[in-house]
């Protein structure tokens, strides 16, 4: 069981058939001995190939009576397979994007927590500590984030599985560290250090307002790609960054230490252990003052 908070404070608790499942999966041995197939990079593939198929079509009318799924917002057209419904596209201002420049803005729907990184890149989700070193098998880099925040935004499956950029900027080569599958579904995350082990791609955004922050696309459980657009190096705002094949998956950003400000509300959320549901393009924090605006050639140092 786990608990998620709208943004006016709501709280619902969580203990679906899926979680309980899950729990025992990663909860027990004879669980996890099961699982060790399930999260390697050949099922995902294989999974993707089968989702891809048009057969698969079958399963999208049980998928949004099961999720109660609105598809109020989004296009209109036939689907090819499972996978092409998945990656559905919203309709033009069905996610629309603050546009104030000091507003940090989500990438993506999803369970949004936010950890403040310490002097020593460590963090701790729930009960599992973690360092960015870890998570970008760079120490160099790990080091530019000590003091600033990360914010994890997860992604369920009936979430919207599209993400953007949050700022006008310049984008760096993309890294990819490749790893195994695991859900991100929280009852994992309490056994195994899973953003440490799952397959993840990370780049460096040079923002106009908000320095260079970290953004890291992690797989996860019978998700076979993460799929960046790339379309050059300069983006602007709101402009879509990339999409997930089937399945939960998570966002990873990192702020420098005194670029950003996260909303009083995902503060004090995630130290209760609560996540806060927000979607794509609203605000989550607001830049600080402190930072003195832009940096060289007009974007964040």
């Amino acid at each position: 069981m786990y608990r998620i908070a709208d943004r006016r404070g709501n709280i619902t608790e969580l203990d679906s058939m899926q979680d309980r499942l899950l729990e025992w999966l990663y909860g027990h041995v004879a669980g996890r001995l099961l699982l060790r197939p399930l999260v390697s990079p050949a099922v995902s593939k294989m999974g993707g190939i089968v989702l891809s198929s048009g057969i698969s079509r079958l399963l999208i009318r049980p998928f949004v009576h099961v999720c109660s799924i609105d598809l109020a917002g989004c296009e209109k057209r036939p689907y090819r397979s499972y996978n092409d419904f998945f990656q559905r596209k919203m309709l033009p201002g069905a996610r629309p994007v603050e546009t104030a420049p000091e507003a940090f803005v989500s990438p993506c729907d999803g369970k949004a927590s936010v950890w403040k990184i310490g002097k020593d890149s460590v963090f701790r989700i729930k009960h599992t500590p973690y360092t960015v070193r870890q998570l970008l098998r760079n120490r160099k880099l790990a080091d530019r984030y000590a003091g600033g925040y990360l914010w994890i935004f997860r992604l369920s499956v009936e979430d919207y599985h599209r993400y953007i950029y949050i700022d006008r900027g310049v984008e760096s080569e993309h890294v990819r560290i490749p790893g195994v599958y695991h859900t991100v579904n929280p009852v994992a995350n309490d056994v195994l250090p899973i953003y440490k082990e799952n397959t993840r791609e990370y780049c460096l955004l040079r923002t106009e307002n908000f320095g260079t922050v970290l953004q890291m696309e992690v797989g996860a459980l019978l998700v076979g790609k993460i799929e960046n657009h790339r379309h050059g190096r300069v983006f602007r705002r709101g402009q879509e960054k990339g999409a997930f094949a089937f399945g939960g998956s998570t966002i990873l950003l990192m702020t420098q230490k005194g670029c950003v400000a996260p909303d009083p509300d995902l503060l004090e959320n995630s130290r209760r252990g609560i996540e806060t549901v927000v979607r794509q393009g609203e605000t989550v924090g607001n830049r600080n003052r402190s930072t003195g605006g832009t940096g060289a050639n007009g974007y964040g140092k």
